[in-house]
């Protein structure tokens, strides 16, 4: 009996951390706008390297995570800081790219306007960058990787797993709906160009308000 509710609380806990992930994945940010205007610009293709990337980074966020990282960054709150900055440069930076290259986009012919290894580097990068990731460790991660839920290594591997299932689903919808409105676009280049402008435009956006709260908030 002891070892079924000891079953029983660890399987609600994990649908309740899975709740939480979805929720922070399905709001609109740096991980998501990148896998959109990476499938604008290259199509499936690009979006799905996109979205091995953000996975991938993921997965490193699940180790720092469960190495401690949060408890390092709640004890100097200056690199959570910085790390607010750097994303919010470095989305502004792929924002601007974006919006000077838009015209690429009315090049239908070109079926890739960049190799996928350096698409997939690129989406590691924006989430590793991305200091939602980090806030994520502060706020939930404690709250669910507890010594007396089992051990920490296996707990670490299945809500490791949840994030990156859930990052799959949620992004490769968004890979499957851009995609679609890429091939709609395809017939006018200038709606493509104005779809890649909107992307770029986003992003710089965000990138200014992340720069605002870090700022803010040092």
């Amino acid at each position: 009996m002891e070892h079924l509710t000891f079953t029983l609380t660890q399987t609600t806990q994990l649908w309740l951390f899975f709740v939480l992930v979805l929720g922070i994945i399905a709001l609109p940010g740096m991980d998501m706008a990148f896998v959109l205007g990476s499938t604008l610009v290259d199509g499936r293709r690009g979006g799905l390297a996109a979205l091995a990337g953000i996975v991938a980074g993921g997965v490193a966020h699940t180790a720092m995570a469960a190495l401690g990282v949060g408890l390092v960054l709640r004890a100097v709150p200056a690199l959570l800081t910085l790390m607010l900055v750097a994303g919010a440069l470095y989305l502004g930076w792929i924002g601007w790219s974006l919006l000077r290259g838009a015209s690429a986009l009315g090049e239908v012919r070109a079926p890739v306007s960049r190799p996928w290894p350096a698409t997939f580097r690129q989406g590691l990068l924006t989430c590793l960058l991305n200091p939602k990731a980090y806030l994520f460790m502060l706020a939930v991660w404690p709250q669910f990787a507890r010594p007396e839920h089992g051990s920490m290594p296996a707990q670490a591997v299945a809500m490791g797993a949840v994030i990156a299932l859930t990052q799959g689903a949620v992004y490769g919808a968004v890979v499957i709906g851009a995609d679609r409105a890429r091939a709609f676009l395809r017939g006018s280049g200038r709606a493509q160009v104005r779809a890649g402008q909107a992307v770029g435009l986003l992003l710089i956006a965000g990138g200014l308000w992340m720069l605002w709260e870090g700022l803010g908030s040092g």
